[in-house]
């Protein structure tokens, strides 16, 4: 009789226990799947709208080390507390045999119902599913975060011991490469055909920092300039021919540029004075902003906007004259070129229905990688003629071909010494040509 106490009572507080057990796990495993899968910038912005919930989520990502080990901590101690129970009840039951028993039903259980259930439903909705749990997560680690920060504690000992650093965190890289991770996967998986605009137009925002004005510049020798010590009415024609507002002013020298004339201001002052004749062009122009062509463009951006200016004369390391840079180019490098009805610069590239292209030789290697989608380098020549230079090691003649970096580069035209005109054959039209 007192066998069969001992007996029915454990077998009777054994099965309820074993439940709660198994529910403790699942809700610590989605809780464990949710924390670390719930996404860091979808919960501030949910919280600066007032979501109190985001706002738990907030405080608990911030310190995610401490909540990890909270419920890994838990979930173990219910995990062993089940299978330890389990298996006291099986082995009473079937003697030594309930021990393989027990490991078998409490592991499938423990596996499928503690373990992929909730951590599948969690990891497919980790943002609700953080929310739905913060406020109980944060009753969990208020419990158990004690003794999760000692045996953290007693972790990081051996960790140290084992010479693995405990202590460090991630720097500008990785945030760098996090960020760009996460606009490309921007539209992943749906049809938005919007979306790769979009992250071109990210991936260019962040590049920003990386890439100087000298990148993005009008180079001296497609910049018009104009000279202080022509006729005055010489400059006006030359300003009406121009598509620009703001042209650079030189006095004997192009290096030696005295100022900036606008538009408006020039034809206001000779409107003014009854024609050209008495107008002095030192009058109308405004002085001349330089920068080094080592300037970000991102700086560059934040000094146009802190300048309340547009036009900025680019000098190189020398003082020398480099080109020029606007505030259009470098929302450009963000955008995409922009052309209005007043721009009369050409693109400077034709396709053929061969798939090569014929490109003017002053065009940016930048622009041409952009638009199609091209590798060729950037860090060793501005524009597509500088780049076969660079590679043929000598002024090439016309009719002259060179291959490089998968592509084939035909001379057609030169002017001088300078690259005038090229045909450009990518390797998708020389596969093509091939077959």
């Amino acid at each position: 009789m007192e066998s069969d106490l001992q007996f029915d009572m454990p077998l009777w507080i054994a099965g309820p226990a074993v439940l709660l057990c198994l529910l403790l796990a699942a809700y610590l495993s989605a809780a464990e799947t949710a924390i670390t899968g719930a996404s860091r910038p979808r919960m501030h912005r949910l919280a600066q709208q007032g979501n109190k919930l985001a706002a738990t989520v907030n405080a608990l990502l911030d310190r995610k080390d401490e909540v990890v080990s909270a419920i890994l901590l838990g979930n173990n101690v219910v995990n062993i507390f089940s299978a330890s129970l389990t298996t006291a009840v099986l082995t009473a039951l079937f003697g030594a045999a309930g021990i393989v028993y027990a490991t078998v039903v409490i592991g499938v259980l423990v596996v499928i119902f503690g373990e992929v259930m909730p951590k599948t439903w969690a990891l497919l909705r980790a943002d609700r599913v953080a929310l739905i749990l913060a406020p109980s997560i944060a009753v969990t680690v208020a419990l158990l975060g004690p003794v999760a920060r000692g045996v953290a504690g007693i972790s990081r000992f051996f960790l140290r011991l084992m010479g693995v650093r405990v202590d460090r965190t991630p720097d500008a890289e990785e945030h760098d490469d996090v960020l760009r991770g996460a606009i490309e996967l921007h539209g992943h998986g749906q049809f938005d055909e919007a979306a790769p605009a979009e992250k071109a137009m990210l991936r260019s925002v962040l590049d920003l920092g990386d890439r100087t004005v000298g990148d993005v510049m009008t180079h001296r020798g497609s910049v018009v300039v104009i000279d202080a010590g022509q006729p005055m009415d010489a400059i006006v024609s030359q300003m009406l021919e121009a598509p620009y507002t703001r042209i650079p002013v030189y006095r004997t020298e192009a290096d030696n540029i005295i100022g900036v004339v606008h538009a408006k201001d020039l034809f206001r002052a000779v409107k003014a004075a009854g024609g050209p004749e008495t107008v002095k062009i030192e009058a109308v122009v405004t002085p001349p902003w330089f920068i080094p062509e080592s300037t970000t463009c991102f700086d560059q951006l934040q000094a146009f906007r802190a300048r309340h200016e547009h036009f900025a004369i680019v000098v190189d390391e020398y003082g020398a004259l480099r080109g020029i840079v606007t505030l259009e180019d470098i929302i450009e490098e963000i955008t995409g070129d922009i052309e209005d009805e007043h721009d009369a610069i050409k693109r400077g590239v034709v396709r053929r229905e061969d798939g090569s292209l014929i490109c003017r030789g002053d065009v940016p290697i930048r622009d041409l990688n952009r638009e199609f989608g091209w590798r060729l380098p950037e860090d060793v020549a501005i524009t597509i003629a500088g780049l076969v230079l660079h590679e043929a090691r000598r002024i090439p003649e016309v009719g002259q071909t060179y291959a490089f970096y998968g592509f084939r580069f035909e001379i057609l035209k030169r002017e001088g010494t300078r690259i005038a005109e090229l045909r450009i054959v990518p390797p998708v039209a020389i596969q093509a040509a091939n077959v």
